[in-house]
């Protein structure tokens, strides 16, 4: 049973979103992914929204660009968290689907990540379910270790090709 769903209007959002089920797969949580657009299909929309909780979903992440209604809509009706995720446009950069997002009314919270921030998407994701489950508040703490080595070893990198360590 998917405890994540992640939902997009258009098959262009894949390469952003792709990064937040990527995320979702290294920490071993179950994820659905649909393409539905609430414009083009409002009664998708409305039956995949409502059933969402039915399903087992505990978190959505709702991709969206321009106009950015799919994130807002799916928190009006999901009672569960929803995370944005805008994408970036052509015509105002993605300023446009930040906006979109973050400006919901009073009442209907939209989490939201920087434009296209599918990685920060899923982390945010796996950080609300690890609220309840200490095997996944263990491997993201694992993670965010690898990250930290990961630095550190670029920095090792950095000192043996002779640049002067000033943190040391």
């Amino acid at each position: 049973m998917a405890k994540v769903s992640i939902v997009m209007g258009s098959d262009s959002d894949m390469p952003v979103m792709s990064k937040a089920a990527e995320v979702l797969d290294e920490l071993g949580i179950d994820y659905e992914m649909r393409i539905i657009s609430a414009h083009r299909e409002p009664d998708v929309f409305f039956e995949y929204a409502k059933t969402a909780e039915d399903r087992g979903v505990k978190v959505v992440i709702a991709g969206a660009g321009m106009a950015a209604h799919l994130p807002g809509m799916c928190a009006a009706i999901f009672p569960m968290p929803v995370i944005g995720i805008p994408m970036h446009t052509t015509s105002l950069g993605g300023r446009d689907s930040l906006y979109s997002i973050v400006q919901m009314p009073s009442g209907i919270p939209v989490a939201t990540v920087a434009i296209n921030g599918g990685t920060n998407a899923g982390l945010l994701a796996a950080k609300i379910l690890a609220v309840s489950d200490e095997t996944l508040l263990k491997k993201l703490k694992d993670y965010t270790k690898g990250l930290k080595e990961a630095v550190e070893k670029k920095d090792q990198k950095l000192q043996d090709l002779g640049y002067k360590n000033y943190g040391k």
